[in-house]
């Protein structure tokens, strides 16, 4: 196996942090290639050969090594949605803390999964990419001495389904850079495939746990199978109150685990992933196929919820943390009393779309995202000047008009904060932090007051790194800024974070100790202002 010199240097400076725990090796080649989803011909984005990329399959604290080669033509970055860098933000894997992977080059990423379980993805982070592919799920197994709140299932599948174009990743790109908007999406697909290309075979009277990740670019989509109840079990790393449900909202960018019972008479069944609140509404199918089936698909496809927000918000509100299961340590989850602790600063955020120099742009707290020529997280540690300024965004909406900036919020290590996601538009959003996971306290219609405190969840809050808004709503979380580095907060409707609607979390302490971040990886890529430092010395 090739691996650069890099890496293996890297290995022995984080030895202090990992230990003994285990390694898993990858070697991954991205290449352009001819797919076909809907029926149309398109580059896609492979990694090793394959579309969507292969699962990466880990336990508890493993230590991943990931060598990336690119074999495109355009820079490229794959970041790891849901999985914590502890301390190590320049592993992120996006613009603002990693420099891309040139034309022809490799980077070898070095990540480990620290004290995390569950169920998430990862994807390619720069540019539309996106749109073209290169993602892949990831799974994290509980270790073998830690008890899980459910019996080994006979079979465990990724899931991956997300709202899909015709045209090309550099054809939506361009329609961006033009200053339009994009189009609504031409179709949906389940592990890459259009209407009834995904099939996933049970043996009858088994359970099987699928891991839904909603890797799209807009549209949240509802799963349901045919004849079929879920129980949801796992969402983003938390075990969750085992409930039913005959269908499951998964909007852009979440991941949930449900076990599902072939208990049906034996013959084959739709799956069934549809887009919610849009006027038209998309549909595609899979298949759950029986070992012993009797017959085809047959019938109606069943039909899920279409634009009722209420639905969903209720059903929201019902995805609540499994108290009496252990995480990835022997220590229940719920032992964290999160509602005991009391926040040290509120941060409320507004969307808002509009247009700058004629061209569309999303803001939040009306700033723009712009992109520097140098990343964020290398201008920080090298402490190069001019690449941007702390306190380029307030805590607060400002009631104004749309301006660009490279927007950066301070905020203090180990403080523990409440974010209010303000939504005042009349579409569904959804956010997503990297490097942390925080607890869903509340959501509801209409503006957040410090009176809609009052209806928060303070036991079981859900606790994921990827949360919704509702139209003319509000969501409310609570985070442990425990994880020193420079993180991304951005929308995950891809267009409106290309065009601004994100900005850089820098959770910030003046210790220099390894034990709350660790420096700039030895093999770290350099690129803008930062080209020809020098990292630490052997």
């Amino acid at each position: 196996m090739r691996l650069n010199i890099g890496a293996v240097v890297c290995f022995c400076v984080f030895g202090i942090a990992v230990g003994e725990d285990p390694y898993r090796f990858f070697n991954w080649n991205v290449t352009y290639g001819d797919i076909y989803p809907l029926g149309v011909r398109q580059q896609g984005i492979l990694i090793n050969g394959q579309f969507p990329g292969p699962d990466i399959h880990s336990v508890t604290n493993d230590n991943l090594i990931i060598n990336v080669f690119n074999s495109l033509d355009q820079p490229f970055l794959l970041s790891w949605n849901g999985v914590q860098q502890r301390r190590n933000s320049y592993e992120d894997g996006v613009f603002g803390t990693t420099c891309p992977i040139p034309p022809g080059g490799n980077f070898t990423y070095i990540l480990q999964v620290k004290d995390q379980i569950g169920s998430f993805y990862y994807f390619p982070s720069l540019g539309f990419h996106k749109a073209a592919g290169g993602f892949g799920g990831i799974r994290i197994l509980s270790r073998p001495r830690i008890p899980v709140p459910f019996d080994d299932p006979a079979g465990d599948y990724t899931v991956l389904i997300g709202d899909w174009y015709k045209s090309n990743h550099t054809d939506l790109q361009a329609q961006l850079d033009s200053g339009r908007k994009l189009p609504f999406a031409d179709g949906i697909l389940i592990n890459g495939r259009g209407p009834n290309g995904a099939s996933f075979n049970v043996e009858q009277g088994k359970t099987y746990r699928l891991r839904i990740s909603n890797v799209g670019l807009e549209n949240s989509l509802n799963f349901r199978i045919q004849n079929h109840k879920m129980k949801l079990v796992e969402v983003e790393g938390t075990h969750t109150l085992q409930t039913t449900y005959s269908s499951l909202d998964v909007h852009v960018g979440q991941s949930y685990s449900v076990l599902v019972t072939a208990d049906q008479p034996a013959h084959d069944y739709y799956i069934v992933v549809s887009t919610r609140f849009t006027s038209t509404v998309l549909t595609t199918t899979g298949i759950l196929r029986y070992s012993n089936s009797a017959g085809q698909v047959s019938g109606p496809i069943p039909g899920g919820p279409t634009i009722q927000v209420d639905w969903s918000l209720n059903q929201a509100r019902s995805i609540r943390t499994n108290l009496t299961a252990s995480g990835p340590r022997p220590n229940p989850q719920g032992s964290y009393h999160y509602g005991m602790i009391n926040t040290t600063r509120t941060i409320l955020l507004s969307s808002s779309a509009g247009q700058v120099n004629g061209k569309q742009r999303y803001a939040i707290n009306s700033v723009s995202y712009v992109a520097p020529d140098t990343p964020l997280k290398l201008a920080d540690y090298f402490k190069i000047p001019g690449v941007f300024r702390v306190g380029s965004i307030s805590d607060r909406p400002t009631g104004g008009g749309i301006y660009l900036d490279t927007s950066v919020m301070q905020t203090d290590y180990r403080t523990f904060v409440e974010i209010v996601f303000q939504n005042d538009e009349d579409i569904i959003q959804s956010y997503h932090l990297d490097g942390y996971s925080f607890f869903v306290v509340g959501m509801d219609g209409g503006q957040w007051t410090t009176a809609s405190r009052n209806q928060y969840n303070l036991r079981d809050a859900v606790s994921r790194c990827t949360t919704q808004v509702y139209p003319k709503s509000w969501t409310a979380i609570y985070v442990a800024l425990d994880n020193v580095g420079m993180w991304n907060l951005r929308s995950e409707f891809w267009a409106r974070q290309y065009l601004g609607q994100q900005f850089y979390m820098r959770v910030y302490t003046t210790s220099t100790s390894l034990r709350d971040e660790y420096p700039v990886p030895k093999n770290a890529l350099l690129c803008g202002k930062a080209s020809g430092r020098h990292t630490r010395p052997l």
